[in-house]
């Protein structure tokens, strides 16, 4: 493929003035980007005008701004049907392209969605993580759904590293072709339900190994902290691509099984809702009206527990000089 300028650049941002400067620039930076556009999603601390001390004076940055909050979904669509580049790129406000991230991921045109690694970087740390980045083999390969949806599963005491987080570039045209958009009632898995609609409508879904993409941790995200309706919504978008769709056999087990892990993270987490309204009495009442309810907040909590009791502190530790963490793992060249 033409290394040209052919790229949208979508930020969703929140109360992101912050870091979104540092986003916006690390965009205008690559030659393929033909525009950035943010959509300031009700933001109260100046967002947008972060957003702008980051233009490079080219004409590609766009900056929108949503009067009341309307979630990331809503926001991405809006920057979906404004945009004109025939490749669409998501990029979160507080994360940032690592440079020539798109020279590698375009070089090819055999996909629909096409990702690369994502290197984890200590907020403190990130100014320099450039400098610690490691050269990997791209050793490409192809998602299927069955492979897509099992990587999604979470492990206890396993650091996140669902394939969700995955950040790619999308062909306009086939979501075009197919209407697909975010789901604008999510807030938690809209990435994961979009994909996993493009996947059973036959897209196809490449993932390089060379990293491209920086996603910055910082010890107050919310991104492990999430209503217990969002939870619902997600397990239900699992529910509705099986409704919806005939998939192959192996496809479908694994949407079950992706169904019934979040199901019982949200039926942990409306015990634990009740009990706090209005207390263990009628936390236990609802348990006896949902006896189905009842192995995955018994197993939820005793896995709580035994986290806790293995990681007392819950503090990770950021050791000067260490190797940044991927999402994948890869071989060096």
């Amino acid at each position: 493929m033409a290394q040209t300028a052919s790229t949208c650049v979508i930020i969703a941002a929140k109360n992101a003035a912050d870091t979104i400067e540092t986003a916006v620039r690390s965009a205008l930076r690559e030659q393929e980007v033909a525009e950035v556009i943010v959509v300031d999603d009700g933001s109260t601390d100046g967002t947008a005008d972060a957003a702008k001390r980051g233009d490079d004076a080219s004409g590609r940055l766009h900056v929108v701004r949503f009067d009341v909050n309307r979630g990331p979904s809503a926001a991405r669509n809006h920057a979906i049907d404004i945009s004109s580049a025939p490749l669409i790129a998501i990029l979160d406000a507080d994360d940032f392209f690592f440079e020539e991230r798109f020279r590698r991921m375009l070089a090819e045109d055999d996909w629909e969605f096409v990702a690369d690694n994502i290197a984890f970087v200590d907020a403190d740390a990130a100014a320099l993580a450039s400098e610690k980045l490691d050269d990997f083999d791209e050793d490409p390969l192809f998602l299927d759904l069955t492979t897509f949806v099992d990587g999604n599963i979470s492990k206890r005491g396993v650091r996140r590293g669902e394939i969700g987080f995955l950040k790619p570039v999308m062909r306009r045209s086939f979501l075009d072709k197919h209407g697909l958009r975010y789901r604008e009632d999510m807030r938690l898995g809209e990435d994961y339900d979009l994909y996993i609609r493009a996947l059973a409508l036959g897209a196809r879904y490449k993932v390089i190994h060379s990293c491209g993409y920086g996603a910055v941790v910082r010890s107050n995200s919310l991104s492990g902290s999430h209503r217990t309706g969002d939870l619902q919504r997600l397990y239900e978008a699992d529910r509705a691509l099986l409704a919806t769709s005939e998939l192959p056999r192996p496809a479908a087990a694994a949407v079950r099984r992706h169904e019934r892990h979040v199901r019982g993270k949200y039926e942990l987490r409306r015990f634990l809702d009740i009990k706090s309204q209005s207390g263990p009495v009628a936390a236990v009442a609802h348990v006896l009206k949902h006896p189905g309810a009842f192995p995955a907040i018994t197993g939820g909590i005793l896995a709580d527990k035994t986290e806790r009791w293995r990681n007392p502190a819950g503090v990770s530790v950021t050791i000067e000089g260490e190797r940044l963490r991927y999402l994948l793992p890869a071989q060096a060249k």
